[in-house]
């Protein structure tokens, strides 16, 4: 089968940070399915990984997100048969997406939204589980804090995780929601996305969330560079409030956060399958709800660009853009 991959960890710049190979067809068992890949997304864990992370063999094969084809299954699957249509974020600690056929553990996958095509589809998985595991199971944002209860600040809101977190917050909440963007394609992007405030995160933060005149959020949630808005965050949340991140700054100092007696929640969307935790199965069901809420037209695809097909050379474009920071909403890539 087709299949991209590196064999050195790297600059994008490099010709040979991503090459096309040719791996053999894996076989299911246990609880595995096999799926025939239709479509890929690119996440910002591609090329931190690419850039860092050595093959543990000869190859290591990129790419979590994917909308395909049920092809095969192994002999303890009981949620999925041959042709079901899915789609899903595979796991850290298994070869990746960007391959004709992939090997996943049915408890992480979902049906694929009937409304949507692959490439639509393939947009969704990583940036919703790790959005909905956020506000429903890390901050909880069902259960208000005593001042600002109602109010979240989700910082980046115009990337793929931002983008779906604006969407579940007005589909699922009745919370007021402040977004960060900077330019005015990007803020245009998350008021359709359903922001109820714009902010700019080139400028200060706090002095912005003071001027609307809403009062202080009692949620924050940080999607990028939290380490330059930190100092921000600790001034605008409310006292008692719920901070939550999923990037990786450096150096972070708890101690700000104690007077304030604000509380942090980390979110990594791969701890479960990682841990084979008793809840795995939860990430399957979530992505099952999110399709309801896809067919119902409740939430849309945050896909905005089709980069062309499953290849080395559009997996290295999609690569660099991404590491530039500024991509809006998910890249897909769609057939090989």
């Amino acid at each position: 089968m087709k299949a991209i991959a590196y064999k050195t960890a790297g600059p994008i710049e490099r010709e040979d940070a991503l090459e096309d190979i040719k791996l053999d067809k894996p076989t299911a068992i246990g609880r595995d399915i096999l799926v025939k890949v239709h479509a890929v997304s690119v996440n910002p864990v591609d090329a931190k990984l690419r850039a860092g992370r050595p093959p543990e063999g000869e190859w290591s094969v990129l790419g979590f997100d994917a909308s395909g084809v049920v092809d095969a299954v192994g002999d303890d699957v009981h949620g999925f048969k041959v042709g079901d249509a899915v789609y899903y974020a595979g796991s850290i600690a298994r070869p990746g997406t960007n391959a004709e056929f992939h090997l996943v553990d049915e408890r992480i996958v979902g049906h694929k939204p009937k409304t949507l095509n692959d490439a639509q589809a393939a947009a969704l998985p990583l940036t919703a589980i790790t959005a909905w595991e956020m506000l429903f199971d890390r901050l909880d944002v069902k259960r208000p804090t005593a001042q600002g209860g109602k109010t979240i600040l989700v910082i980046g809101g115009a990337g793929g995780v931002g983008s779906i977190t604006i969407q579940l917050l007005r589909a699922l909440t009745d919370m007021t929601i402040i977004a960060t963007a900077s330019r005015p394609e990007t803020q245009e992007w998350v008021k359709e996305c359903g922001a109820h405030h714009v902010i700019n995160h080139r400028q200060p933060l706090a002095p912005q969330v003071a001027a609307l005149g809403i009062g202080a959020p009692g949620f924050v949630f940080s999607t990028t560079q939290t380490e330059q808005h930190l100092a921000d965050i600790i001034e605008l949340i409310a006292p008692q409030g719920r901070f939550g991140l999923i990037d990786d700054p450096a150096g972070l100092d708890f101690m700000p956060f104690k007077l304030k007696a604000i509380s942090l929640h980390w979110e990594l969307m791969f701890t479960r399958s990682l841990f084979q935790t008793p809840d795995m199965g939860a990430q399957g069901e979530l992505l099952n709800q999110v399709a309801r809420l896809v067919d119902e037209g409740r939430i849309k695809s945050t896909m905005t660009e089709v980069a062309g097909k499953i290849d080395a050379a559009t997996l290295r474009k999609a690569h660099a853009q991404i590491e530039t920071g500024s991509a809006l909403g998910k890249i897909v890539l769609e057939g090989f």
